[in-house]
């Protein structure tokens, strides 16, 4: 676990556990593929933002534990369906669920998390949450869809490419973060703060993630460089670097997402370092962290909402 973990360590190790119980199953594959994907670990950086939102507004009850659960139960959903859509075969250096037991019970196990993370919030009986999330769900699901209808299109401009990853990334941050804050009964300027800080951390987190791709490194990544070129996805760092590359290298990178092709990454690898994308894609990313900051001012002082700060500039200062 990373340092701002540590100020609700208690509270992580609570929803270590519901999340483990909550997985029971009468079908053996279902706890499986979800005991597979859950124990593979991760950063969590979606439920320790409930846990952290909540605690920094004062909140000393327990639900905060069980919407920390169901947001991971979301997220861990949403990556199993992922994995099957962009036919995936490493996820945080392991092979992926689709890749060990195939697609159909990928995408079933992960309809069974969606449904018991709603079995979760209707438990805790809140219309707002239930309609944060729901809503949420649904835009993560057309986000989704809209990338499927991106792909391979090098028309892509930057702002249908930012419109993609705030709702297929950066909403789920951000519902965690105004679930907390609901949960701890806040007002309704305190809630669109969190909402915003959330939103602003999960961009520069894709943001990050897009430029990983062309930069880091297999092993720390817990994935393949260059899978987003060989799935065709048009990110930030391609889109800049075509508006910014000599005919030829634009050509090279036109016809890379447009077949999909990984085979000259070395060369489109270069194009982005020499037409400055990665160091745009990475400022962008450092913009949302200073709106994040911003956002967060609307916080108590605590050692919470530091470490909500942490885990913003976490999001830039990162390998993996």
């Amino acid at each position: 676990m990373l340092p701002f973990h540590d100020v609700v360590a208690d509270d992580f190790s609570e929803v270590n556990d519901l999340i483990i119980r909550q997985l029971y199953s009468d079908v053996g594959l279902v706890e499986n593929i979800g005991h597979y994907l859950i124990e593979a670990g991760g950063k969590r950086l979606r439920p320790l933002m409930v846990l952290l939102c909540a605690r920094a507004l004062g909140y000393t009850g327990k639900h905060h534990l069980d919407l920390a659960a169901v947001i991971e139960f979301i997220h861990s959903a949403t990556l199993l369906h992922d994995d099957v859509v962009d036919t995936s075969t490493l996820r945080r250096g392991r092979p992926t669920a689709n890749a060990e037991w195939g697609n159909a019970p990928s995408v079933l196990v992960g309809d069974f998390l969606y449904s018991r993370a709603f079995q979760m919030m209707v438990a805790i009986g809140n219309m707002d949450i239930m309609t944060i999330l729901s809503r949420t769900t649904n835009i993560i699901a057309e986000g989704e869809v809209q990338q499927l209808v991106n792909a391979k299109d090098p028309d892509l401009t930057e702002a249908g490419y930012l419109q993609v990853i705030e709702k297929k990334t950066a909403v789920l941050f951000a519902a965690a973060c105004e679930v907390g804050a609901v949960v701890a009964g806040a007002d309704a300027s305190t809630r669109k703060a969190l909402s915003q800080y959330g939103m602003e951390v999960g961009i520069a987190f894709q943001l990050v993630d897009d430029a990983l791709d062309y930069k880091g490194d297999a092993e720390a990544l817990g994935k393949n460089v260059g899978d987003d070129l060989a799935e065709g996805k048009p990110t930030l760092p391609l889109i800049h670097a075509m508006a910014k590359a000599p005919g030829a290298d634009r050509e090279l990178i036109r016809n890379a997402i447009s077949q999909g092709d990984a085979s000259q990454l070395s060369q489109v690898v270069a194009i982005v370092e020499a037409t400055g994308a990665m160091e745009y894609t990475l400022a962008a990313a450092r913009a949302a962290v200073a709106r994040a900051l911003e956002a967060l001012t609307a916080l108590p002082d605590s050692r919470f909402r530091t470490a909500l700060a942490d885990v913003a500039e976490f999001a830039t200062g990162r390998n993996h």
